[in-house]
Protein backbone atom coordinates (compact mmCIF):
# COMPACT_ATOMS: atom_id res chain seq x y z
CA UNK A 1 0.00 0.00 0.00
CA UNK A 2 1.38 3.62 -0.87
CA UNK A 3 2.10 6.19 1.59
CA UNK A 4 0.14 8.41 2.39
CA UNK A 5 0.32 12.26 1.86
CA UNK A 6 -0.62 15.11 3.99
CA UNK A 7 -3.24 15.63 1.60
CA UNK A 8 -4.73 12.96 1.82
CA UNK A 9 -5.23 13.35 5.50
CA UNK A 10 -5.55 17.01 6.45
CA UNK A 11 -8.63 19.24 6.97
CA UNK A 12 -9.65 21.50 4.76
CA UNK A 13 -11.70 23.91 6.30
CA UNK A 14 -9.28 26.72 7.62
CA UNK A 15 -11.04 29.33 9.69
CA UNK A 16 -9.31 32.83 10.33
CA UNK A 17 -10.23 34.99 13.02
CA UNK A 18 -8.61 38.67 13.40
CA UNK A 19 -6.33 38.63 16.94
CA UNK A 20 -8.81 41.06 18.73
CA UNK A 21 -11.84 38.42 18.87
CA UNK A 22 -12.21 37.21 22.30
CA UNK A 23 -11.65 33.58 23.25
CA UNK A 24 -15.30 33.03 23.51
CA UNK A 25 -16.07 33.73 20.42
CA UNK A 26 -13.49 31.84 18.89
CA UNK A 27 -14.92 28.61 21.26
CA UNK A 28 -18.33 29.43 19.88
CA UNK A 29 -16.36 29.65 15.88
CA UNK A 30 -14.67 26.35 16.85
CA UNK A 31 -18.26 24.22 17.76
CA UNK A 32 -19.89 25.66 14.73
CA UNK A 33 -17.65 24.14 12.44
CA UNK A 34 -16.22 21.37 14.23
CA UNK A 35 -13.06 22.25 14.36
CA UNK A 36 -10.34 22.35 16.94
CA UNK A 37 -8.01 25.22 15.89
CA UNK A 38 -8.24 28.55 14.20
CA UNK A 39 -5.67 31.33 12.32
CA UNK A 40 -5.14 34.20 13.90
CA UNK A 41 -4.79 37.14 11.60
CA UNK A 42 -3.64 40.54 11.72
CA UNK A 43 -5.14 42.64 8.73
CA UNK A 44 -4.21 40.10 6.08
CA UNK A 45 -1.49 38.41 7.90
CA UNK A 46 -1.78 35.27 9.55
CA UNK A 47 0.14 35.69 13.33
CA UNK A 48 -0.46 33.12 14.96
CA UNK A 49 -3.18 29.24 15.45
CA UNK A 50 -5.02 28.88 18.43
CA UNK A 51 -5.85 25.66 19.27
CA UNK A 52 -8.90 24.36 21.72
CA UNK A 53 -6.60 23.17 23.50
CA UNK A 54 -4.61 26.26 23.76
CA UNK A 55 -8.28 27.53 25.26
CA UNK A 56 -8.29 25.78 28.13
CA UNK A 57 -4.69 25.36 29.41
CA UNK A 58 -3.30 29.20 28.59
CA UNK A 59 -6.51 31.11 29.63
CA UNK A 60 -9.26 28.87 30.93
CA UNK A 61 -6.71 26.91 33.17
CA UNK A 62 -4.69 30.77 34.16
CA UNK A 63 -7.95 32.14 35.40
CA UNK A 64 -8.38 34.64 32.04
CA UNK A 65 -11.81 35.93 31.29
CA UNK A 66 -12.65 34.21 28.04
CA UNK A 67 -15.26 37.23 27.14
CA UNK A 68 -12.05 39.46 27.81
CA UNK A 69 -9.18 37.72 26.40
CA UNK A 70 -8.44 37.82 23.14
CA UNK A 71 -6.84 35.17 20.23
CA UNK A 72 -3.84 36.75 19.99
CA UNK A 73 -2.83 36.91 23.74
CA UNK A 74 -2.79 33.40 23.64
CA UNK A 75 -1.71 32.57 20.31
CA UNK A 76 1.27 30.70 19.08
CA UNK A 77 2.92 32.81 17.02
CA UNK A 78 5.41 30.80 15.37
CA UNK A 79 3.56 28.86 12.28
CA UNK A 80 5.04 25.62 10.77
CA UNK A 81 3.97 24.75 7.39
CA UNK A 82 4.05 21.76 5.33
CA UNK A 83 3.65 21.50 1.57
CA UNK A 84 0.16 19.27 1.08
CA UNK A 85 2.59 16.62 -1.00
CA UNK A 86 4.51 15.68 1.90
CA UNK A 87 4.03 11.81 3.27
CA UNK A 88 2.73 11.64 6.70
CA UNK A 89 6.12 10.34 8.20
CA UNK A 90 7.39 13.77 6.92
CA UNK A 91 4.85 15.37 8.73
CA UNK A 92 4.99 13.27 12.13
CA UNK A 93 8.63 14.14 12.27
CA UNK A 94 7.90 17.99 12.05
CA UNK A 95 6.13 17.77 14.63
CA UNK A 96 8.10 15.69 16.75
CA UNK A 97 10.95 18.00 16.04
CA UNK A 98 8.98 21.51 16.86
CA UNK A 99 6.95 19.67 19.84
CA UNK A 100 3.39 20.86 18.06
CA UNK A 101 0.33 18.71 17.26
CA UNK A 102 -1.08 20.61 14.29
CA UNK A 103 0.69 21.87 10.96
CA UNK A 104 -0.61 24.44 8.61
CA UNK A 105 -0.59 22.91 5.24
CA UNK A 106 0.59 24.88 2.13
CA UNK A 107 0.33 24.01 -1.83
CA UNK A 108 3.64 24.78 -4.30
CA UNK A 109 3.15 28.80 -4.35
CA UNK A 110 2.63 28.52 0.14
CA UNK A 111 -1.18 29.41 0.12
CA UNK A 112 -2.60 27.73 3.09
CA UNK A 113 -4.86 24.84 1.72
CA UNK A 114 -5.65 22.66 5.22
CA UNK A 115 -4.49 22.06 8.59
CA UNK A 116 -3.46 18.42 9.80
CA UNK A 117 -3.24 17.31 13.32
CA UNK A 118 -1.40 14.32 14.68
CA UNK A 119 -4.98 13.09 14.98
CA UNK A 120 -5.76 12.90 11.65
CA UNK A 121 -2.45 11.29 10.97
CA UNK A 122 -3.13 8.31 14.32
CA UNK A 123 -6.55 7.65 12.80
CA UNK A 124 -4.53 5.83 9.14
CA UNK A 125 -4.48 2.30 9.32
CA UNK A 126 -0.28 1.48 10.48
CA UNK A 127 -0.32 -0.24 6.57
CA UNK A 128 -0.43 3.19 5.06
CA UNK A 129 2.26 5.15 6.87
CA UNK A 130 4.64 1.56 6.39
Amino acid sequence: MSVASVADVMTRRVVYLPGDTMLDEAAQAMRDQSIGDVVVTNGPTMSGLVTDRDIVVRAIAEGLPPRSTTLSSIATQELIMIEQSAGVEEAIRAMRERDVRRLLVCDADRKVVGIVSLSDMALLPSSTTA
